[in-house]
């Protein structure tokens, strides 16, 4: 979308700046810039500290003053496959009668479900769903989100479905990020053939997609469901050919070596990591692989292992949040639960919560130290909240304490 930023000044009583962004000290411990002040130009952050501290220079712009409240950089959802058709409302009702997510899989269920539908589905249909999902995270912050394909598996519907999400990124103010998800799982008519229906990814379907540009990473589900290491170390290597990155949903369900696997391949991130082990947190520290934690994903099935959230923060490895917005695992919409479920489920912290949506969410889609942060020479996508404390952010869930969506210097 084309908008015009005009040059300014923004004032709050507080502004999270991420830990470390500004030379001179004036970020606090806590990553906070009290009675704050940040100048646009161009769409872009080019000063921020305190505005006592702002040089005369710029004192001539106009202001934009939102007094005591906090100002954060725009949230980012780097886990979601937002675009699907139908719903899978009546597996929720089988996991409250007891049956396990590898049951409703098994059954005809899951991810095959959303395939028949996502295929039955037109482009406009899906367009006109995902820009409602989208539209209920922006009024929550969301500025910058991944969309993943892998409810058509099969050439047609995954190229409708990439199409639909570089679509979103036109029809909205939002910065999309578009993954090629066909190893989600086996569809019906290679049923048994797993083998069979990688080397048609690998083959015809990734090809096309990176002739057409048409997405921006490469992710595949490693598990007992899905695909072991050998077939997606199949897919990642024809990615890396092609040039693109890869990510992984790895060690959600058992531990099968998929986060190792994406750490020798450079993997941008690995997501989910239930059943982590030391051994695949150290080949993640080793590789700078990101860890994606998904709360809604590990609430919906009624997990009991979390991830090993002391082991990833001990080896100093990124921890992103995401929902994980979908069908049938995680269907939730909400940035600001994941937030509250990543402290209350797996025991971060406030502030880890909201660098896991901010600068690591960013880290996550492989994107440089000024995404995700409020830093001269970023882009000016901020939020303007209605509290005055980040804790506030994970503390409270649905409420709706975003004030203004600034997107590329814009009011939103």
């Amino acid at each position: 979308m084309n908008r015009e930023a005009a040059d300014r000044i923004i004032m709050a009583g507080s502004i999270f700046g991420n830990k470390g962004v500004d030379e001179d000290g004036a970020i606090a411990s806590d990553g906070l810039i009290h009675d704050g002040a940040l100048v646009v130009r161009g769409g872009r952050i080019v000063w921020v500290g305190q505005r006592a501290d702002m040089a005369p220079e710029f004192r001539h712009l106009p202001v934009s003053d939102y007094g005591s409240r906090l100002i954060t950089p725009s949230l980012i959802d780097c886990h979601t496959h937002l675009i699907y058709g139908g719903n899978r409302a009546r597996e929720f009702e089988m996991r409250l009668n007891g049956a396990s997510y590898e049951d409703v899989a098994r059954a005809g269920g899951g991810i095959l479900a959303s395939v028949n539908a996502t295929r039955a589905a037109s482009a406009s249909e899906l367009l006109e769903s995902a820009l409602n999902r989208f539209d209920q995270m922006a009024g929550e912050g969301v500025g910058r989100i991944e969309v993943k394909s892998g409810y058509g598996l099969d050439l047609e519907t995954e190229l409708k479905m990439l199409r639909v999400a570089r679509q979103l990124g036109r029809e909205r103010p939002v910065h999309v990020h578009v993954t090629y998800l066909g190893a989600h799982a086996v569809p019906p008519e290679f049923a048994g053939r797993a083998g069979d229906y990688v080397d048609f990814v690998c083959t015809e379907v990734l090809p096309q997609i990176a002739r057409e540009g048409l997405a921006d990473a490469v992710d595949g589900f490693c598990e007992t469901i899905g695909f072991d290491v050998a077939l997606m170390e199949r897919v990642f290597v024809t990615a890396h050919e092609l040039g693109l990155p890869v990510k992984l949903h790895a060690e959600q369900l058992s531990n099968c070596g998929g986060a190792a696997l994406a750490a020798r391949f450079g993997a941008l991130s690995a997501d989910h990591l239930e059943y982590l082990d030391a051994d695949g947190v150290a080949a993640m520290a080793e590789s700078g692989t990101v860890a994606v934690l998904l709360p809604g994903a590990f609430y919906t099935i009624r997990e009991t292992r979390v991830p090993p959230v002391d082991l990833l923060r001990a080896a100093g490895v990124p921890m992103a949040l995401a929902t994980d917005c979908n069908p049938g695992s995680s269907p939730m919409g909400s940035i600001l639960l994941a937030m509250n479920m990543g402290c209350t489920l797996f025991g971060l912290t406030s502030l880890e919560a909201l660098d896991g949506v901010t600068r690591h969410g960013a880290h996550a889609l492989g994107l440089d130290e000024t995404v995700g942060a409020i830093a001269p020479g970023a882009r000016a996508d901020l939020c303007v909240w209605n509290v005055s404390d980040p804790v506030e952010l994970s503390y409270q869930f649905g409420f709706r304490p975003l004030h203004q969506r600034i997107f590329g210097g814009c009011d939103v």
